[in-house]
């Protein structure tokens, strides 16, 4: 839910019967002191914040306008709130953002102890060389996310063989001038329907179906015993999760690893790859059970004022109104 400190323009505007785009002009040409912000000339570049550090911290990218990626650094003890952005640049290269968080002094900078954060390496490396005290933790959301991805395209792969057969079957039966009929499943699918409906129940646990995803589930697995395969290697793995102990994760992560090569299901070698060259970032979730929920969430609001503006049209000002918000 965006926050409703946001939106107090066009609040204003509407309880005082004003014409919202009239009062925002107001408020930016005369009423606010944009015109001599003193961040104004570098402001596109980067925004840094050195007094809101905190001990932990999660950073990530966001797109602002037309697709450009800045790297955002927010405090987590702020709550989304005041003083959580630390940063925001543009770019997501590691010497950009090295460049940028230099500016906070190297004391402030080893009071991190902590960098929540998804799986690029970029953010990594430049984490690493920013925050030497800090323990790095991927986020457990995109770890997740990167196997039940594996499990979803599986599906998508079984699904385009189906669609791709009964494009030929039709081809044939044009050809001899006989109706084409598709093959009906006992639950009533057709194989691609089956696959194409299956998508929503390989994200949930086996006790969270309804009943018609049992019936789906039950012949999806017959039809295609891969995908139950799979399926419970994603189940195996996001249950490692509820271990509190980090060497008993450890080892459930490595049995897991192995257990991907012996099925040797290709969409999963490449996330156990994936994980094992991440396995001690991962497994640093164990310390604290840390994410970057509130990165994410941070990342929502800024979507969110995105759209209550309408797009953003003057960069500059937009991230005049962040710090304001939020810095």
């Amino acid at each position: 839910m965006i926050d409703s400190r946001i939106d107090t323009i066009s609040n204003v505007a509407f309880y005082n019967f004003i014409n919202p785009d009239n009062l925002a002009r107001s408020y930016k040409e005369h009423l606010s002191d944009f015109s001599t912000w003193d961040k104004k000339k570098h402001a596109e570049e980067y925004l840094v914040y050195p007094n809101n550090i905190g001990s932990k911290i999660s950073i990530d990218e966001v797109s602002l306008s037309d697709g450009e990626l800045y790297t955002i650094v927010t405090n987590k003890s702020a709550n989304g709130r005041k003083g959580a952005l630390i940063s925001i640049l543009n770019g997501t290269k590691v010497e950009q953002i090295k460049k940028v968080l230099k500016n906070i002094p190297d004391s402030q900078l080893e009071k991190v102890t902590e960098v929540t954060l998804d799986m690029a390496k970029n953010m990594e490396s430049a984490s690493k060389q920013c925050f030497p005290n800090a323990s790095l933790v991927s986020d457990r959301f995109h770890v997740v996310r990167l196997v039940s991805d594996a499990l979803q395209h599986v599906r998508i792969k079984f699904r385009w063989e189906a669609i791709q057969l009964e494009n030929e079957s039709i081809k044939k039966c044009r050809a001899s001038k006989v109706e084409y009929n598709s093959e009906v499943l006992s639950n009533g699918d057709t194989r691609k329907q089956l696959l194409a409906r299956s998508r929503h129940l390989l994200f949930k646990a086996t006790d969270k179906w309804s009943e018609q995803q049992c019936k789906r589930a039950e012949v999806l697995f017959k039809e295609y015993p891969l995908i139950k395969t799979a399926y419970h290697l994603s189940l195996q793995f996001r249950s490692i999760y509820n271990e509190k102990i980090k060497e008993n994760a450890r080892v459930r992560m490595k049995e897991w690893i192995a257990d991907i090569e012996k099925s040797n299901i290709e969409e999963f070698n490449t996330a156990a790859e994936s994980i094992d060259n991440n396995l001690e970032n991962i497994l640093n979730f164990f310390n604290h059970r840390s994410t970057n929920a509130n990165a994410e969430s941070f990342n929502a609001k800024l979507k969110g004022f995105r759209a209550i503006m309408r797009g953003v049209k003057d960069l500059s000002f937009f991230l005049y109104r962040l710090e304001k918000l939020f810095a």
